[in-house]
C-alpha cells in the first residue's frame, strides 16, 4: 500500500475536454494509476459566472460513497457555489477494489481532481471528510498541480489513533478478518487486509507541505472520534496559510455538518479559491 504520487495521470475513462464548463451532469468509472475503477459522478451546479469557474471535489468518510444520503447532502449546499464532482474511494459504493483506510485512495482522488479539471472549472476546491479529511491532505501536500484550496473536516493528525472507543472499534474493523467480514456485509465497505508497507505520509506531516494552498480545518467540539488535539497539531503544522473552525457542540463529519457551515464553508472557498487563483 506504498504512498505513491498524487499526480494527474491521463488513465481516466471519459475525461470530458474543452475551455467552456459542462452544463450537463455526467457519470462514470475512472481508472487509477494501479487499475482500480473508481465510480464518480459530476454535476454542474450553480449558474452564475464566478460559480461556473469553480468545481468542488468532495471526498467522502470511511464506509460513506457517492450515493449515501450525507454525501448527496453535502453536494447539493455545496452546488450553491460551482458545480460539484462526488466519487466513491475503492471498496466503497460501485467503485472496485478495496479499501487501504486513507493510503491508495490519493490516487482515487487525483483522478476525480483530474476529470473536474476536464470540465473546463478554472478553480478547482477539495473538501474532505473524517478518512477524506486526511486524503486530501496528502493530495495536497504530494500532487504536482494542487487544487486551489483545500477544506479538512474532522480529520486525524496521526495515524493508529486508538484514543476513544469510535476509534478502537474501528481498528478492530480493519485490522481483524472477523471485522473486515462485518465491514463488508454489515457497512457495505470492502478492506484490504494487507498493512500499510510503507506508512504514508502523515496528516500532520502533509498539511506541512500544503503551503501556499489556503487550507481550511474545521472541527467539532463534541468529536467522537478525534479530539481537539487533532486539529489543533494540524494548524499548527500548517502554519499561517491555514485557518482553524472549531466548531461549538459539532460532531464528526458530514452527519455532524449543519447547513449553517456547509454555507460559510463554501462562502470560505470561493473566496479563498478565488485569491489563489
Amino acid at each position: 500500500m506504498g504512498n505513491g504520487r498524487a499526480g494527474h495521470a491521463s488513465r481516466s475513462i471519459d475525461r470530458p475536454q474543452g475551455e467552456t464548463p459542462r452544463r450537463t451532469p455526467a457519470r462514470t468509472f475512472l481508472r487509477t494509476p494501479d487499475g482500480v475503477r473508481v465510480d464518480a459522478v459530476y454535476e454542474p451546479g450553480a449558474a452564475g459566472r464566478d460559480a461556473a469557474d469553480l468545481v468542488f471535489v468532495v471526498a467522502h468518510g470511511f464506509t460513506g460513497d457517492a450515493d449515501r444520503p450525507h454525501v448527496r447532502r453535502i453536494a447539493a449546499a455545496l452546488a450553491e457555489y460551482g458545480a460539484v464532482v462526488t466519487f466513491s474511494f475503492r471498496g466503497h459504493g460501485a467503485s472496485g477494489g478495496r479499501s487501504t483506510v486513507g493510503d491508495r485512495e490519493v490516487l482515487d482522488l487525483a483522478e476525480a481532481v483530474a476529470w473536474a479539471r476536464g470540465f473546463g472549472h478554472a478553480r478547482v476546491v477539495t473538501v474532505g471528510f473524517s478518512m477524506g479529511g486526511s486524503v486530501v491532505l496528502r493530495h495536497a501536500a504530494l500532487a504536482e498541480d494542487p487544487p486551489d484550496a483545500v477544506v479538512s473536516v474532522s480529520a486525524p493528525a496521526r495515524w493508529y489513533y486508538r484514543g476513544t472507543a469510535p476509534m478502537r472499534r474501528l481498528h478492530w474493523l480493519v485490522l481483524r478478518r472477523t471485522g473486515r467480514v462485518v465491514g463488508r456485509y454489515g457497512f457495505r465497505v470492502r478492506i484490504h487486509h494487507r498493512a500499510w508497507d510503507p506508512v504514508p505520509l502523515s496528516p500532520t506531516e502533509a498539511a506541512a507541505r500544503i503551503a501556499p494552498v489556503p487550507l481550511l480545518l474545521v472541527h467539532g467540539d463534541r468529536d467522537g472520534y478525534f479530539p481537539l488535539d487533532h486539529p489543533r497539531m494540524l494548524a499548527e503544522a500548517a502554519g499561517e496559510h491555514a485557518e482553524l473552525w472549531l466548531e461549538p457542540g459539532m460532531g464528526h463529519a458530514e452527519n455532524a455538518a449543519t447547513e449553517d457551515l456547509l454555507r460559510r464553508v463554501g462562502d470560505w472557498a470561493a473566496g479563498a479559491a478565488g485569491a489563489a487563483g
